[in-house]
C-alpha cells in the first residue's frame, strides 16, 4: 500500500501541510514513521478519511435518480453556436464541461451565475494513475 507524506496527504486533500498535522496530532487521522523517520500517511487510511471528509453540496433538485455521481455548481461559463453548446460549471474544486444542444441551453436558462447540477451516469470513465 503507499503511503503519503503530510506535503503530499496536505496536496490531495486541498488544504495546508499544518491542517494534516492537526488532524493527525488530534487522532482523526493515523500516522506512522517511513524509514527515514518521515510522518507518512497509509494511502487506505487517507483514502477512507478523504471520503469521510468529503462534504457534498446538497442536491437542490429534489429528483430520484439511480446516478450517483452529481457535482452540485455554478454555471461559469456558456457558448453556444445555432445547434451545440458547450456549459462550464464550477463545482467546488472541479471543473465540469457538458457538450448539449442550444435548444437545451435555452430551456433550462442556463448562464454564468445559475445553479446547476451535473450528472454523470456512465460505464465509460477512465482511470489513470501517475506513472512512474
Amino acid at each position: 500500500m503507499p503511503h503519503y507524506r503530510i506535503s503530499e496527504a496536505a496536496g490531495l486533500l486541498g488544504v495546508s501541510d499544518d491542517t494534516v498535522r492537526r488532524w493527525a496530532d488530534g487522532g482523526q487521522l493515523p500516522t506512522a514513521r517511513d524509514g527515514s523517520g518521515r510522518l507518512v500517511v497509509d494511502g487506505a487510511d487517507l483514502a477512507e478519511f478523504a471520503r469521510d471528509q468529503a462534504r457534498a453540496v446538497p442536491d437542490p433538485s429534489g429528483v430520484g435518480r439511480s446516478a450517483r455521481n452529481r457535482w452540485v455548481g455554478l454555471v461559469t461559463e456558456v457558448v453556444s453556436d445555432r445547434v451545440m453548446s458547450q456549459v462550464e460549471l464550477q463545482c467546488g474544486p472541479h471543473r465540469v464541461v457538458s457538450l448539449m444542444s442550444t435548444e437545451a441551453v435555452r430551456e433550462l436558462g442556463l448562464e454564468p451565475g445559475v445553479l446547476a447540477v451535473a450528472v454523470v451516469k456512465s460505464t465509460a470513465v477512465v482511470v489513470e494513475t501517475p506513472g512512474g
